[in-house]
C-alpha cells in the first residue's frame, strides 16, 4: 500500500478510505457523554475557548453561520445567545446530531420553516470534506475540534471557501502545539495518562481518548495550519494561541 493511500488514526497508519469509520466509532462511542468529558478533561475551560471564538466571530443579527462538526450544539447555541439568529449545524456523526437536537429542545430552541414559529439551529448530517452546501451560501464557517479528525485537511478547508461567500469570515478552534516549553512534560504527562483512564472512568472507553490525544500530537502546528489555510485560497490568516497552545483559534477571510 502506497504512502498516497494511507493517513493516520492517532499515532496508526490506516488506509484512507478506513479513517472516517473509525472516527466515527470514536465518536459514537462517547456521544452521550462527550459534554460531561470535554468538561471533565479541561476542568471546563472549553466554554472559555468557545467563548473567545464568539467574541472574535462577533455574531450578527443577519450573519448565516456554517458550524462543521459541532454535533451537540455548544458553539450553535452560543451564536443564537450573542445575537445571532441563522445557524446550521453540520456534523458526519448522526449520535451526535441526536444529542445535539435533544439539547436544543431542552433549551427551547427548534427550527420551523414558518417565520416567526421557531428559533433554533439547522441540523444537517454531512462530511465536511463534502458539505451538502451551496457555494458563496454562508457569512461564517466556524469548525471546534473537528478538523483534526478529517481524513483530508486541505480537502475540508477548499470546501470552507467554497461555502464561504466573498467577505465571509473562517474561523478554526483547535487542540495545537504547547507555545510554552515549560508546560510541555506535565501536558504530555495529562494527555497519556490522565485523558485515557478518565475516558475509561466516565465514558467507559479508555482507546478513545488515547486517540484523542495521539491525534492532537499528528495535527499540523498553529503556522503549518497558517499554511494550509492560505494554501486553500483563503487570506488575512492569523492566530491566537490559548491557554498556552493547548488550543488555538485561527481566522482567516475570503476575499
Amino acid at each position: 500500500m502506497s504512502a498516497e493511500d494511507t493517513t493516520h488514526f492517532g499515532y496508526r497508519e490506516v488506509p484512507e478510505d478506513e479513517k472516517s469509520g473509525l472516527v466515527g466509532a470514536v465518536f459514537d462511542s462517547v456521544a452521550s457523554r462527550y459534554d460531561l468529558m470535554n468538561d471533565l478533561m479541561s476542568v471546563g475551560i472549553h466554554r472559555l475557548w468557545k467563548i473567545a471564538l464568539m467574541d472574535w466571530l462577533k455574531p450578527r443579527p443577519d450573519m448565516q453561520l456554517l458550524d462543521v462538526g459541532g454535533g451537540t450544539g455548544d458553539i450553535a447555541f452560543q451564536f443564537l445567545e450573542r445575537g445571532g439568529r441563522d445557524v446550521t449545524v453540520c456534523d458526519r456523526n448522526a449520535q451526535m446530531l441526536s444529542h445535539g437536537r435533544d439539547r436544543a429542545i431542552d433549551k427551547g430552541l427548534f427550527h420551523s420553516p414558518i417565520a416567526g414559529s421557531g428559533r433554533g439551529p439547522i441540523w444537517v448530517c454531512g462530511d465536511a470534506e463534502e458539505l451538502p452546501m451551496a457555494d458563496n451560501s454562508v457569512d461564517a464557517y466556524v469548525t471546534g475540534f473537528c478538523l483534526r479528525n478529517v481524513t483530508r485537511i486541505d480537502k475540508a478547508l477548499f470546501e470552507a471557501r467554497r461555502v464561504l461567500r466573498p467577505g465571509g469570515r473562517y474561523l478554526c478552534l483547535e487542540f495545537s502545539h504547547i507555545a510554552v516549553p515549560a508546560l510541555e512534560a506535565a501536558y504530555d504527562a495529562y494527555s497519556f495518562r490522565v485523558l485515557p483512564a478518565l475516558g475509561q472512568l466516565v465514558a467507559g472507553d479508555r482507546e478513545a481518548y488515547q486517540y484523542l490525544a495521539e491525534s492532537i500530537r499528528q495535527f499540523p502546528n498553529q503556522a503549518a495550519l497558517v499554511e494550509k489555510i492560505e494554501t486553500a485560497g483563503l487570506s488575512q490568516v492569523s492566530y491566537r494561541n490559548l491557554s498556552g497552545g493547548i488550543v488555538a483559534l485561527h481566522s482567516a477571510w475570503r476575499i
